[in-house]
């Protein structure tokens, strides 16, 4: 819920203040319907194997798309992690679809509320020069340490 406070403020303010916050939000709309057509990824693929009696190993594994098309420099992979064990860090790790070894590997601390997120970039705009650090299609591969589950666990 978001909470508005009006102070008097002269009339004319009013209205430049309210034509303005319309200006930005048109054109912020209008801006996010151009980036419509940048990387996605869905998940295909959850496993958890035991390490422990106390903790587990939980890994998803993504595929990811970056157009030839794309022209955002930067991708952002982030979730969540469910019942983590504390002190461990998120590892992520990025194959091209017909490798088998990662070509891109990252480690991320977890935030207060269990989150993550990894920014990465995908390409660089040099003096006008485009170079795509990434282009094509990935597997990714997220692994989690968790708090043990009491049922269905499964081998990695």
């Amino acid at each position: 819920m978001s909470i508005v406070s009006v102070q008097s403020i002269p009339r004319k303010s009013k209205t430049r203040s309210l034509a303005t916050s319309c200006i930005f939000g048109m054109v912020l709309s209008l801006s996010l319907t151009m980036f419509d057509d940048s990387v996605f990824a869905e998940s295909t693929q959850t496993s958890v194997i035991r390490l422990d009696d106390e903790t587990s190993l939980e890994k998803t594994t993504l595929n990811m798309n970056i157009p030839e098309t794309n022209t955002l420099p930067w991708g952002t992979i982030k979730g969540k992690v469910n019942d983590p064990s504390q002190g461990h860090p998120v590892i992520i790790q990025i194959f091209k679809s017909d490798e088998s070894v990662p070509i891109h590997v990252a480690q991320v601390n977890l935030k207060g509320d269990h989150s993550f997120e990894y920014k990465f970039r995908l390409l660089s705009i040099d003096d006008g020069k485009i170079t795509p650090f990434f282009e094509g299609d990935y597997n990714v591969k997220i692994f989690k340490v968790i708090n043990t589950p009491t049922d269905n666990l499964e081998s990695i």
